[in-house]
């Protein structure tokens, strides 16, 4: 599990379109990774759009931003269009980024139990190094981009 001042992993994994996310990609930018369930469901749209809305912002203060999840290269393709979303998202269908993080973790709904990931944001430094992470009980997912720009 990463936790603040961790360097996160080499790699991070493969995006919508292919293409290897590097952690020395990211060097000397502040990145927001953050991880969410679902594509196109309630809870991560409004995630998505809130950062999504608020893109312009966090990058006029220095930050990317990324998204992951555990879903397929063609579905983040789907849901960036359907959603217009400006920001990449990794297809983590391995597993190993949710696992490296801490975020994939046994959850329960409906009284069913499964293991799911659990939507967190870590906010990264310009060397790749974790300097705050917002858990799953801090983000709040219809306004997370104002969130991050009041609290960052």
């Amino acid at each position: 599990m990463i936790k603040v001042g961790d360097q996160i992993p080499a790699v991070l994994g493969i995006d919508q379109n292919g293409r290897e996310i590097k952690a020395d990609d990211l060097k000397g930018r502040k990145t927001i990774l953050y991880f969410y369930p679902k594509d196109q469901t309630p809870g991560c749209t409004a995630e998505a759009c809130s950062l999504r809305d608020h893109y312009d912002d966090l990058r006029s203060r220095g930050y990317e931003v990324l998204g992951a999840s555990v879903d397929s290269q063609s579905s983040h393709r789907r849901f960036i269009d359907k959603q217009s979303l400006p920001f990449d998202l990794i297809s983590d269908t391995d597993h190993s980024l949710v696992e490296a993080f801490g975020v994939w973790a046994e959850k329960k709904m409906c009284g069913r139990t499964y293991m799911g990931t659990l939507r967190t944001t870590f906010v990264i430094d310009e060397e790749g190094k974790v300097e705050r992470i917002f858990s799953p009980k801090e983000v709040k997912t219809k306004t997370h981009g104002e969130q991050l720009l009041e609290e960052l």
